[in-house]
């Protein structure tokens, strides 16, 4: 299964107005990082950054302006999001902007069933909280101390980590569950499969004229040959 951790930062607060700046995300596949990553910095379009959202990532006017328009990005963007489930901190905030900028250049919506809220999944594993991203990072103990600001990637690569540990650890993301003597995997089309289970013992690996060799020359060594102990 492939997943998308993405977190945005934005102008504002109000997605009807206020633009998307920066997008990060991180590829999971089968919750392993593949090493593929988004990162894009975007042009406001006129649209200026509230001093209380400065305050926060500190990107500014003057840094945006070079930078692509939606439209222009929205291409590499679809190459790594698209068949991709969506997985956020606080997703309606996110999933919002994304949205209305997907509106304004006459895309459709981004189905809501394709979205994963790690907030809502955090409230309902720890429901006396904090569930903020640096709160689960402590709970989970990741490195955040390099975060002074939000940044889109940093938060995403963030949210990976955690999203994994909420998911059972790396371990759990093998996907195997201890079943008896052996173990079972859950493949992506949701057949189990046995693991680990021998279903015929495996063949000896010396004949018999080395296994009688070996025999007569534990007998010669004696009653108090050690071998004794591993040949009963």
């Amino acid at each position: 299964m492939r997943e998308i951790i993405f977190d945005t930062e934005t102008t504002g607060l109000d997605n009807q107005n206020d633009r998307v700046i920066e997008i990060g995300g991180v590829e999971l596949v089968n919750k392993f990082p593949s090493g593929r990553n988004f990162h894009v910095f975007i042009n406001a379009q006129g649209r200026k950054v509230h001093p209380e959202a400065l305050a926060v990532h500190g990107i500014t006017d003057e840094f945006l302006q070079d930078k692509p328009t939606f439209s222009q990005i929205v291409g590499d963007m679809a190459e790594i999001f698209d068949g991709a489930k969506l997985v956020a901190h606080n997703a309606n905030f996110d999933i919002g902007f994304i949205n209305a900028e997907y509106a304004r250049i006459g895309l459709p919506p981004v189905d809501p069933a394709r979205v994963i809220d790690t907030l809502a999944l955090a409230r309902r594993r720890h429901p006396m909280g904090p569930n903020s991203l640096d709160a689960l990072c402590k709970r989970y103990g990741i490195d955040n101390a390099h975060r002074t600001k939000h940044g889109a990637l940093l938060d995403a690569e963030l949210l990976a980590e955690v999203y994994i540990e909420m998911n059972g650890g790396r371990q759990a993301a093998l996907g195997l569950t201890q079943s008896g003597e052996g173990s079972s995997a859950q493949t992506d089309t949701g057949e189990i499969v046995e693991t680990g289970v021998r279903t015929a013992p495996l063949p000896q690996r010396i004949n018999a004229a080395e296994r009688e060799a070996h025999e007569k020359l534990v007998a010669d060594l004696g009653e108090n040959a050690l071998w004794k102990a591993y040949s009963t």
